[in-house]
């Protein structure tokens, strides 16, 4: 991995993550969990079958997080309609399913073209990607919905989008039958439907598209569901790369054999609620993004970065209550300081509502500012970022805490001194009484690193 050298700097800390007394991290892909399949509950399959299923076991699932659909709870175990189906699937077949985790359809899409998985449940289907991909039968599905700006009119057509901007996440389902049919949509393409949603809060872009039963698990006040796109569905599939007929056999097969009562009473388990009141989006763990070196360096670098903070606050509370011992204190909170200013990329912490109450060194340097002129203040109140971009961060700050969920992307981003390519990174933390507190956040410069690389 190109950017893993960027990171070299972070094995200096991990000495001092003792000292957080936590447990290991679980980051291994989490097999899919299925009762005891014992020959009794096996569906008959041909010789073929058979034979395939005896060497090419377990089968590595693509998985995106989509909440409703498969996402990992609050204990990181995954769970969902999409899950509850292979549990099934496995006790049918004796498939046995092992999730591998992307962040990006472009990811996932990746991961089955060099063959790094076996299948996704997370694919709609599209010409670009029959090409490399077979489809089983479908299973459900739901339609495309525009998502606008609330303050703006709710879109009704993709032909009422002409000359304005669209945002889709990279090689989504639809993006080829747009530029084929509707070029005169300015289309755009960011990593992910988080990225797409906040250029759509930030006015960067008119809309984006997103699946109906998404689009309304994650209510904002800065966004508005509108009309479906007219005469295209978004069918449920279980998608197999390419080259293994026999996988696709087993599943067609399970599928045809599933009882139709099951599959509905799954469905009505993970939707039906949604009609009775709006739903917010199951939280996944806010380490869910760490199995690669990525996540791993920058959430050890956030981490102990809240920690040491967390510490200070501690220490300066007993350092007003018992001066007898103000000069030992003194001495360890220079110490603790001076350590999260070391650190080499930019860190802070911002409040509930996006003010700032902590940040290193490197984060006042690369701003060209100091934490007395910002303390306290949202972005959008300072003059260290070009207007829009102050806007769009903050836009997503506040989006990203009333759906509690961590972010890890690749992205340009515009600063007073010009376009950086950066790793940008931000998880929600919670004081001890579990209530949220705010988001602790960061980036790396990937084009400086790469170059010192």
């Amino acid at each position: 991995m190109p950017f893993a050298k960027a990171f070299k700097s972070v094995t200096g800390w991990l000495l001092l993550m003792g000292v957080l007394g936590g447990g290991p991290w679980a980051l291994a892909a989490q097999p899919a969990k299925s009762e005891a399949a014992d020959s009794g509950n096996l569906m008959k399959l041909d010789a073929q079958e058979r034979e395939w299923l005896a060497v090419h076991q377990p089968i590595i699932v693509a998985s995106k997080q989509y909440p409703r659909y498969l996402f990992r709870d609050s204990q990181g175990r995954w769970s969902g309609l999409h899950n509850d189906v292979l549990q099934r699937i496995s006790v049918m077949t004796g498939l046995q399913f092992v999730y591998d985790e992307s962040y990006s359809v472009e990811q996932l899409l990746g991961r089955m073209e060099n063959g790094a998985a076996d299948m996704s449940t997370m694919l709609s289907m599209s010409d670009e990607r029959k090409a490399f991909l077979d489809f089983s039968h479908a299973f459900g599905g739901a339609g495309w919905v525009f998502v606008g700006h609330a303050q703006r009119p709710a879109v009704e057509s993709l032909e009422e989008l002409a000359k304005k901007v669209l945002v889709l996440p990279s090689r989504h389902a639809l993006e080829h039958i747009i530029r084929r049919d509707f070029p005169s949509i300015e289309l755009r393409s960011v990593k992910t439907l988080a990225e797409a949603r906040a250029w759509v809060e930030s006015g960067e872009a008119y809309a984006t598209i997103d699946n109906e039963i998404g689009a309304r698990l994650y209510p904002s006040g800065q966004l508005k569901i509108g009309h479906s796109v007219e005469g295209i569905w978004d069918a449920d599939y279980l998608t197999v790369r390419k080259g293994q007929p026999q996988l696709l056999s087993i599943l067609n097969k399970a599928l045809e054999a599933f009882p139709p009562a099951e599959l509905r009473a799954m469905r009505h388990k993970w939707f039906e609620p949604m009609a009775a009141a709006p739903m917010s989006a199951p939280a996944p763990a806010s380490w869910q993004h760490l199995h690669n070196e990525r996540g791993w360096g920058l959430l050890l670098l956030g981490v102990l970065a809240l920690a040491l903070l967390l510490w200070y606050r501690r220490h300066a509370a007993r350092l007003r209550q018992r001066p007898g011992v103000e000069k030992v204190l003194r001495d360890q909170l220079a110490f603790q300081s001076a350590l999260v200013d070391a650190m080499p990329d930019p860190v802070f912490v911002r409040d509930l509502q996006g003010r700032l109450i902590m940040c290193n060194k490197s984060y006042e340097d690369v701003l060209s500012t100091r934490f007395a002129r910002i303390q306290g203040r949202q972005l959008i109140e300072v003059d260290v970022m070009p207007r829009q971009t102050a806007e769009l961060l903050h836009s997503e700050c506040m989006a990203q805490l009333a759906a509690r969920r961590a972010r890890f992307c690749e992205r340009q981003l515009m600063f007073k001194d010009g376009v950086r390519d950066i790793y940008q990174w931000s998880v929600p933390f919670y004081g001890a009484d579990g209530q949220l507190q705010g988001l602790l956040g960061g980036w790396a410069d990937i084009g400086r690193r790469t170059r010192q690389a």
